[in-house]
């Protein structure tokens, strides 16, 4: 659990560049599982139209490799569910005046 709650950091770290709240409050990662040295991340985009769709993975993939014990990291990218704003956090419905 110290892992993936490290992941979940990272991830704090990463913002969508049209929205000034994080991917992980914004509710575009939908699950972390970590076995072992590996992780894999299921995750969204807010539209399948998104600018960010082949770079935000990535960016994604790279600040899970960040974590200390991670040297492997599966992106997968879904769209069901699909994103809405009822995914957001509190934090980020406040900041966006939801």
């Amino acid at each position: 659990m110290e892992i993936k709650n490290k992941i979940i950091e990272e991830m704090k770290k990463i913002y969508d560049p049209e929205l000034p709240v994080n991917i992980y409050e914004l509710g575009l990662i939908y699950d972390i599982q970590v076995t072992g040295n590996k992780a894999e991340i299921k995750m969204t985009l807010t539209s399948p139209n998104c600018p960010v769709a082949e770079s935000l993975p990535e960016e994604v993939k790279e600040g899970a490799m960040q974590v200390e014990g991670i040297n492997q990291v599966d992106i997968q990218l879904v769209w069901d569910p699909p994103w809405t704003k009822d995914m957001m956090s509190d934090a980020a419905k406040l900041e966006l005046n939801l």
